[in-house]
């Protein structure tokens, strides 16, 4: 991902991209889109030459490595222990739907097989293997759908100069020797491969887009191109501005729609109306960082999904592996406890609405048909008072129907929900509400 200056974000408003014109979604287009809102949680995986280092995947900036110091890290890249069909187990047994690959990070290694640039996996490594391609397959025999990440910015290649906010110090590259129409053709050269090469696709996730915010992305031709390749296929950029035609989702960086806690995120009037999607780490950082001690806990990420889902959102939750092709045992834990819990209280989630009552650190609500699922987050208040409940209600238990819980409803549409004594869950404790 990125840690982007304040100054770039601001020139991210004067953003001059053009857009895909008159774009009109096709009908597998808008279907897809549906199964997107449906779907509610996803794994987003950050994996690449420099989990080698154990530093994060902003290591070749954050250390100003040069191109050449960079460039040894592929021969060290040799996975002998990952096994996708094992993720792809790991991930449905989490409850996800589907997954988002970094098939090319700001690095600019492709993690595929890659006519376009023999800087990839394939021609680079010793390990020899298409990455994309194994992880893909696994994916598919699990029924999980598959989505590719895929950076705008490239730490290495000259044709990507003059410098944007990024890569100032990377030493062994020319910053006059750009060729922008040059680098706009290979990325599109890229995006046809995967979406040739790999089958169906659900969607292309675009990061970088801050780097040069004010650079011409070309953004028509490269949507066009996309749409055309596979009309189903779902466009996002995260470039933190309102969307722009041709977009299909939004998404939103380590923050929930309409809240920026980071001072890069996207603001409260740039949110659209286009399906939304949160993306968080289990960890710290992105990609593998072996001093990373900024583990979330069960509840953290069960409350970032339950919070996403309140705002009608998806969750996209990371986990960086190991260099070695290993997911880290906590990773691991963390998603089968959230397929443990979907298994019970999936249906509050997945195909739900959410955005009618904004979540708060105490609760958070979803919605389907006329079921309201209250999900109350702070186990230690006895009263929960929800402004703007304009329904009326004819029934309020617990999740299971066996202890009906009090409650009423002013005149002004607050509703009072009455916990009773010794009724606490130390995670997420689930009512269902009964709307008349």
């Amino acid at each position: 991902m990125r840690k982007l200056l304040i100054f770039a974000l601001l020139l991210g408003m004067l953003n001059s991209a053009s857009a895909q014109t008159a774009y009109q979604p096709t009908p597998a287009n808008v279907e897809n889109r549906k199964w997107f809102e449906e779907a509610r949680f996803g794994v987003f995986i950050h994996w690449g030459v420099y989990s080698v280092l154990g530093d994060g995947e902003w290591v070749m900036n954050n250390k100003n490595l040069g191109i050449d110091e960079y460039g040894l890290l592929p021969s060290f890249f040799n996975p002998i222990d990952f096994d996708a069909k094992a993720w792809a187990k790991l991930f449905k047994d989490a409850g996800a739907k589907y997954i988002t690959f970094t098939t090319r990070h700001h690095d600019g290694f492709s993690m595929w097989n890659s006519q376009a640039s023999d800087y990839n996996v394939v021609k680079a490594t010793p390990f020899k293997r298409d990455i994309v391609k194994e992880l893909v397959e696994a994916c598919r025999a699990e029924g999980i759908r598959i989505m590719f990440y895929y950076s705008l910015l490239d730490w290495k290649r000259d044709d990507y100069l003059p410098f944007g906010g990024t890569g100032k110090g990377i030493a062994g590259r020319n910053a006059d020797n750009g060729n922008w129409d040059s680098y706009i053709q290979f990325m599109k050269t890229q995006l046809t491969e995967l979406l040739t090469n790999y089958g169906h696709i659900d969607g292309i996730w675009f990061d970088g887009h801050w780097d040069k915010p004010q650079a011409n992305w070309h953004y028509d031709e490269i949507y066009s191109l996309i749409h055309k390749l596979q009309p189903h296929c779902l466009v996002g950029n995260n470039h933190h501005i309102a969307p722009i035609e041709g977009e299909d989702f939004q998404m939103f960086e380590r923050d929930l729609p309409g809240h920026n806690t980071t001072g890069f995120g996207t603001a409260a009037d740039a949110v659209g109306s286009l399906p939304k999607e949160v993306c968080g780490t289990i960890a710290g950082s992105w990609g593998f960082d072996i001093k990373d001690r900024q583990r979330k806990s069960f509840k953290d990420v069960l409350s970032y999904l339950v919070k996403a889902a309140g705002y009608g959102s998806n969750l996209l939750l990371n986990v960086g592996p190991m260099p070695n092709g290993e997911i880290q045992d906590y990773q691991q834990e963390r998603l089968r406890q959230l397929g443990e819990w979907l298994k019970t209280y999936g249906e509050t989630i997945y195909d739900t609405e959410g955005g009618f009552i904004p979540p708060t650190d105490d609760y958070a609500l979803t919605k389907k048909g006329k079921t309201v699922y209250l999900h109350i987050l702070n186990s230690e208040k006895d009263n929960f008072l929800i402004p703007n409940f304009t329904a009326k209600l004819s029934s309020l238990s617990t999740f299971d129907g066996k202890t009906k819980i009090k409650y009423h409803q002013l005149e002004n549409d607050v509703l009072v929900v009455q916990l009773p004594e010794g009724l606490r869950h130390a995670d997420d404790l689930v009512l269902k509400l009964s709307i008349k």
